[in-house]
């Protein structure tokens, strides 16, 4: 941790340049990574898709069930959220 703070513009510099991330420790922890924005937005639209396809799947299976099998939106949201975890 003390290595970034002295070094942040390297690290930063290095996930743009050379688009090589620098996962960050905290007493031998792994803690956070520092990536190229590009890469996070890339990561984050896959993130999305597969939602969005899961989503997607989830309601054609319950369509394809009727009304006995339909959920309520909480229940989406939670199932969502476990999925997530």
């Amino acid at each position: 941790m003390a290595e970034v703070r002295s070094h942040l513009a390297d690290v930063i510099d290095r996930a743009r340049r050379e688009e090589t991330p620098t996962i960050i420790t905290r007493r031998g922890k792994q803690e956070a990574v520092v990536i190229d924005i590009q890469e996070y937005q890339r990561l984050r639209q896959l993130a999305e898709d597969a939602e969005e396809e899961w989503l997607n799947r989830l309601a054609d299976e319950v369509e394809s069930e009727g009304a006995d099998g339909s959920v309520s939106l909480e229940e989406m949201a939670a199932l969502l959220r476990d999925q997530q975890r």
